[in-house]
């Protein structure tokens, strides 16, 4: 059947959290605005301030919602996960105090899969606590998109892989316990079968920071977005997670419902903005008049809020397939839940700079200014654009697989709408019925 309601002890939870972000987390967004804090785990804020909403959190059995229960998780699916992960997106806290921030979140499923018992123990079980923060390699700086060009290797020597290569925009480094990185282990066969997954400790010899990387307005040298260099760094062979040549699965296994998240999160952005807007309207009076009499400002909340809703609704039909494959986990329903996670993925970038942007503009020399979130919420659609995948990339999957099973029609020249092929057809279908016609050509 179909329902658009939510569960009632549910929406009490949900209720919770949308007053806890408000009140306890957004704050923080405008004490700590800084990328990097959030991930500082030896900080007195994150001791004294994070550490106590997280226990809260807790109590309401909110946290880590994306894990399964045998990870300390609640389980919940993806949709209760994207009703509450539009409410975690108002803020740039709220992932960190729910226990949902990316990378972390996805590391901590390939550690429950792929890892040790040892590493579960070293490192799985203080990620899922909040003690500790990590760092997914993969993009390089010869190769993103095109995985092609990835040269970062890693050879077997004995009881230990050996690491040569650059990574590039590798988040929290500086602040990670370990890194988890792709690195080529059979350069002689195409990369999608001969790409790995190895973990490297912090501080292992070998592995250096070339420089930080940070987003449009921070300090140029400054950032958490870390250019790695491998200089025949060693790690034990039991490093390697999964089995040699399974590197692309296993990233699928935390790529796939990261571009679900952010897209969640990216509604809870835009609504923010949309409330931001709807203020701005009824409080700005321009040309001796309130702005909400200008109809063109009108039009522009109207569209603005159609938008949204939706974007929300795709996002939110996406996840309702993500559960579904999950459910059944049968290859056809697989199929549409890559499409349509595709779909969300190539939507969010252009509702982001869509929606910021007429907020902004609303808002003239203030909303272009340091003194509201705006341009920085603008910013994150164009990041957003070529984190997990550029949106090119998935608007070729999207066609891909809508071409998968589709044919030629029987008459390629006019194809299967033809007019007067389908008029001669149902004629001849109903002849015995109509004796004549008034139709002709």
């Amino acid at each position: 059947m179909w329902d658009f309601s939510t569960d009632a002890a549910f929406q009490e939870k949900l209720d919770w959290a949308a007053a806890f972000v408000r009140e306890e987390i957004e704050p923080l967004d405008v004490l700590f605005p800084g990328n990097a804090e959030p991930y500082d785990r030896g900080s007195e804020v994150f001791r004294e301030v994070v550490r106590p909403l997280q226990r809260q959190v807790r109590e309401q059995g909110l946290w880590a919602a994306h894990l399964p229960p045998s990870l300390g998780g609640m389980g919940m699916g993806q949709v209760n996960l994207a009703l509450l992960n539009e409410i975690l997106g108002r803020s740039s806290w709220g992932p960190m105090v729910f226990g949902t921030q990316a990378p972390d979140s996805g590391n901590a499923e390939i550690l429950a899969h792929y890892g040790t018992e040892e590493q579960r123990k070293e490192y799985l079980e203080p990620l899922l606590d909040g003690r500790i923060v990590s760092t997914f390699a993969m993009t390089e700086p010869t190769g993103g998109a095109d995985p092609g060009g990835f040269t970062c290797r890693a050879v077997r020597d004995g009881a230990e892989w050996v690491i040569n290569g650059e990574k590039w925009f590798a988040s929290n480094y500086p602040y990670a316990a370990f890194v988890i990185t792709m690195v080529i282990t059979d350069p002689d066969v195409a990369v999608h079968k001969g790409a790995s997954m190895i973990l490297v400790p912090a501080g292992t010899p070998g592995m250096e920071m070339v420089r930080g990387t940070g987003l449009v307005g921070e300090p140029l040298g400054q950032g958490v977005h870390a250019y790695l260099r491998f200089t025949d760094c060693r790690v034990p062979a039991e490093n390697l997670l999964g089995e040699p040549g399974s590197g692309f699965r296993i990233a699928q296994t935390r790529l796939g419902g990261g571009r679900l998240h952010h897209a969640m999160r990216s509604v809870g952005q835009c609504r923010r903005a949309l409330e931001m807007m709807t203020e701005r309207i009824a409080s700005r009076r321009t040309r001796g008049g309130p702005l909400a009499d200008q109809q063109s400002v009108r039009h522009q909340l109207a569209d603005t809020w159609i938008q949204i809703e939706q974007f929300r609704l795709q996002v939110l039909h996406a996840a309702w397939h993500m559960d579904r494959a999950n459910d059944t986990d049968d290859p056809a329903d697989a199929h549409r839940a890559r499409l349509h996670v595709s779909g969300v993925k190539v939507a969010t970038p252009k509702i982001l700079v869509d929606v910021a942007y007429r907020a902004l503009h609303l808002h003239g020399a203030l909303g272009v200014s340091n003194e509201l979130p705006l341009a920085r919420m603008w910013q994150s659609g164009p990041t957003l654009g070529v984190a997990d995948g550029p949106t090119e990339a998935h608007q070729d999957v999207i066609a891909r697989l809508l071409l998968k099973d589709a044919g030629p029609a029987d008459d390629p020249l006019f194809g299967s709408a033809h007019l007067p092929t389908r008029l001669a057809a149902a004629r001849a279908k109903y002849a015995d019925r109509l004796k004549e016609t008034a139709v002709t050509w």
